[in-house]
Formats: C-alpha cells, structure tokens, sequence
C-alpha cells in the first residue's frame, strides 16, 4: 500500500513524500514511488500513533469489559499505546489483580494496553513490587502519601530493576478534606480547598531520593508551575525527574468549577487562570516533558451531584487528536512535531520504549489525521463539550 503526497511527520518534523507499507512496516520513504494499491494522502498528516501513560476505566473499575472499551476508544481516537492507572477498583497491588487484568488484555483489537503496578496497598504497606515487576508490569506507581521509610524502600526497588518510578505528588493530611483548589474561586463557591504546596512539597522531597539513589522519576499529572520550576532545576543538575501535565491544565483555570461545574472536577485540581498561563509558558518553553489526556470517566451518577460528592475527572479520549491540534497545533503554542515528542518518544521513553519515527524497518502504526475537517466534541461530561474542533482522523494503521 502506498501513501501518496501525505505530511509526513515525526518527531524529527514534516515533509511532503510518498510512504509505502508492507507487511506492517514502512519499507520506503521518497517521492513518486509507485506501486498497485494507491491511497491519495494529498494534505493529510502521516503520523505516529500517540501514547498515553495516565488512563482509567469506566468509574475506574477494573475489568476486561471496561478495559476493551478503553482500548478501543483510544485507537478511534489515534492513541495507539495506553498504560492504565493502577488506583482502580479493584487496585493492582497483588498477584492476583494483576493476573486477573492481565487476563483482560488478551484479544484486544484496539490500542495496546500496559499496566502498572500500585507500590503501596490500602494500608499504606508495600505490595511484592519484585514479582509484580518481572509479571509484566511496565513500572510502579506511588503515592507520596507513603512515608519517608517506604518511598525509600520503592526508591530501591526501581534502582534494583532499572524501571521509572510514576509518583503523584501529594499530601494525605492536605488533600482529604479538599474538592478543588485553594483559592479565590474556592472562597466564593464556599468550598474546602487544597493548596498547591501539597504538591511542590513532595515534589521537592522524592527530587532528593532521586538524587540520592540516581533513580528516573516521572511525575504524574503536575499542576503546579512551581513543581515544574524545581524538576527543570533538578534535571539541569542531573537527577533524572521529568514531568507529565494534562491538557485540561494546560487550557483550564479553576474559574471553570464556576456554578458548581463538576466536569471540572479534577485530580489534581485545576490551577489559578495564572498558574494556567505560567503552564502554557512552561510547554512553549520545553520545560513539560509528557502530555496526557487524563482520561478519567465516570457514569454520569457520579458527577451529576453536589461538587463535594461528585467524583474526580472527565472525559477526554474520544477526541484526543483533534483537541491536541485545535488547541496546541493550530493555536501555534507548538509545533506538531514537538506534539509528537510530548506524546509518542517521552511517554514510550518513560516505559522503556522506542519510537515517534516514521522510517524505513520501522513498525507502521500510524494515523491518517485531515487538519482542515472540523468534528464537533460530543463528550458530554468534557470539559469541551459542544465545542467545534479542527482534525479528523481518516483511518488509523496499527499494524
């Protein structure tokens, strides 16, 4: 099959060339090659397939129903690679659970799905990270609600087996009476708030044990400048810390809870409008290192209550390419192929990974993607709900 006049593009940039495809790999790469099965590509992106590290199920229940449904949606969307959270229900902290997701994982004709494994059980006790590990596990996640003694044993484990600790920041005795973030736009909904020291606190703390045991650490779901000031000081001194930061705070301010607005309900929550500019500085200036989608749904049960009651999260998935572009891409705040970089090579890179180039010998999973089609965002509990977007995805490849 071959790919006529398409936009190539990768992490290294763009060109206008034919593709050829052969048994699921790009096999040449030029102009005018010529061949049998011919598809005009005439003004649509050839690119790389994303990769999402930051996922949950349906009202993060853990099953293999919930898991082919994400998988799917995620490949429709151009999302070719997921690793799903591990705070689900049940939580993958056991042999058992892990054997049982696993399980869900067979057969699925959509994104390839990985896991990771939760370091600490609900008693805040160490789970068997060696054998979780070598089950198949892509990396271990933590909470810093762990105290010093264990981050440091899960410090060592992930310097014993080479893997990138995935750590949320955060505060047990901060976060536990908190729905969103403190500040004005709290004060006036009369809402318990969580401050954004809860996280630079603990960003600062597990930076020095990466120091200390010269350990990776990626740090979910960063929502905090501050946070992303002290891990951009730390990787120039040469601790291997990098950030991950979803869209949603990347074009979302706490303003957006206004009138109890429960999509807005996000963990971690939203910044202030300027700590929301101070982030979009941050990505144009390279300091963000991963971009997620933070995909976390929940039936409508669950976010049509109270804000207090409401669960965490929004929807995000269905739609991923085409909000990437629309407000990144085409708003020119980056380039697509810096797009690529923060969601292909750093995400795969984090897991052990590589990929993000469309070259010859390499496995061709790939998306088509039209920038001058619009769709409209039909996710009702979106942050973007009703919005116009620019981008569709023609066909996806994911040999």
């Amino acid at each position: 099959m071959i790919f006529k006049n398409a936009i190539v593009c990768d992490v290294n940039g763009e060109r206008v060339c034919d593709v050829r495809v052969e048994n699921g790999l790009f096999c040449e790469i030029g102009l005018d090659i010529k061949g049998e099965e011919e598809v005009d590509a005439k003004g649509l992106y050839l690119i790389p397939l994303l990769v999402d590290l930051n996922i949950k199920t349906s009202d993060s229940n853990l099953n293999a129903k919930n898991i082919k449904a994400v998988s799917n949606e995620a490949l429709k969307a151009g999302i070719g690679h997921i690793v799903l959270s591990p705070d689900s229900t049940p939580a993958i902290d056991n042999e058992i659970v892990l054997e049982f997701a696993q399980n869900g994982l067979h057969e699925l004709h959509g994104a390839k799905v990985d896991l990771m494994i939760n370091t600490l059980k609900e008693d805040a006790t160490l789970s068997n990270i060696a054998i979780l590990l070598k089950r198949g596990a892509v990396a271990p996640y933590m909470s810093t609600i762990a105290k010093n003694d264990v981050a440091i044993k899960i410090a060592q484990y992930a310097q014993m087996y080479g893997v990138t600790i995935f750590c949320k920041a955060e505060d047990n005795s901060l976060i536990s009476s908190g729905v969103m973030l403190d500040g004005d736009v709290s004060s006036k909904l009369g809402l318990a708030g969580i401050p954004d020291l809860s996280e630079v606190l603990h960003v600062s703390r597990m930076i020095e044990i990466a120091r200390h045991f010269d350990i990776k650490i990626l740090f979910k779901a960063i929502a905090s400048p501050r946070s992303i000031y002290l891990i951009n000081k730390a990787k120039s001194e040469g601790v291997k810390v990098t950030c991950e930061v979803s869209i949603h705070h990347i074009l979302n301010s706490d303003e957006a809870c206004k009138n109890f607005n429960t999509t807005a309900k996000l963990n971690p929550p939203l910044a202030s409008k300027k700590d929301m500019n101070l982030l979009q500085e941050a990505l144009k200036n390279s300091q963000i290192d991963i971009l997620t989608t933070l995909h976390q749904p929940s039936s409508p049960v669950s976010k049509e209550v109270a804000f207090y009651d409401a669960a965490y999260g929004c929807e995000g998935l269905s739609y991923a390419m085409s909000l990437y572009y629309t407000k990144l891409v085409k708003s020119e705040m980056i380039p697509m192929n810096r797009l690529l970089e923060l969601c292909v090579r750093n995400p795969l890179k984090a897991i052990g990974k590589d990929g993000a180039e469309i070259k010859v010998g390499e496995r061709a999973s790939f998306m088509l993607f039209d920038p001058s089609k619009k769709v409209t965002m039909d996710e009702k509990l979106s942050l973007y709900s009703g919005e116009e977007l620019y981008g569709e995805i023609r066909e996806v490849f994911n040999f």
